[in-house]
């Protein structure tokens, strides 16, 4: 039996598995059942092994050459915390036209991988990571449609304690990955770092 990053009942209490009333083809291989109240539910061994995944594969990076985008506020902070520890480079709110593809816009870069917290929100980025040929890794709810991306993290990317837990179990397993810790007790960052304080009420489910 594969061991979780953390116990069951830690990603239950986040809320990562908890996604919306819809469902896309795409991610109906990530779904594990349906509830009563017409939520879908996401597996959780298969978020996990995404999370062991996306972690390894963001290692392989230099920090800098590592772009986090988040157009929402929750993701925004929890991703902040992240970047902050791990040196990787943050785009919040609005997408600006041209960021990744057109050297004359302010605050153009030129990253070798893209992660965004909402595939939705965060299209126009996920389609510049296309045009200059760098991959893309993204936080799917179960309603998402993953056509053009190349390593999908299936997730609650909407709840703060489920970001928070998410972008807390990413920094600690790329540290391991690195080398940097060699143990989960190493990891120095407490989980209530990674979520937001902000209080915005329910977030509705997008059709």
């Amino acid at each position: 039996m594969v061991e979780l990053l953390v116990p069951q009942e830690e990603y239950l209490k986040a809320g990562v598995h908890i996604g919306t009333k819809f469902k896309s083809g795409d991610m109906k291989q990530f779904i594990y059942k349906a509830r009563n109240d017409q939520l879908y539910v996401l597996d959780l061994k298969k978020v996990d092994e995404r999370i062991k995944a996306v972690a390894k594969m963001l290692a392989q990076y230099k920090p800098g050459d590592v772009l986090i985008t988040a157009s929402r506020a929750y993701a925004e902070y929890s991703a902040g915390k992240f970047c902050e520890i791990n040196g990787c480079r943050l785009v919040t709110g609005r997408f600006s036209p041209g960021l990744l593809t057109n050297p004359k816009v302010e605050g153009f870069m030129e990253p070798k991988v893209l992660m965004v917290t909402d595939p939705r929100g965060e299209k126009n980025a996920i389609k510049e990571a296309g045009k200059i040929g760098i991959p893309v890794i993204a936080m799917c709810d179960t309603n998402a449609i993953i056509k053009y991306l190349d390593l999908v993290l299936p997730c609650n990317n909407k709840g703060k304690k489920s970001l928070g837990l998410l972008f807390w179990l990413l920094g600690r397993e790329m540290a391991k990955a690195k080398g940097e810790i060699s143990s989960n007790e190493e990891w120095k960052y407490p989980l209530e770092d990674f979520e937001s304080k902000l209080e915005l009420g329910p977030v509705a489910a997008p059709v």
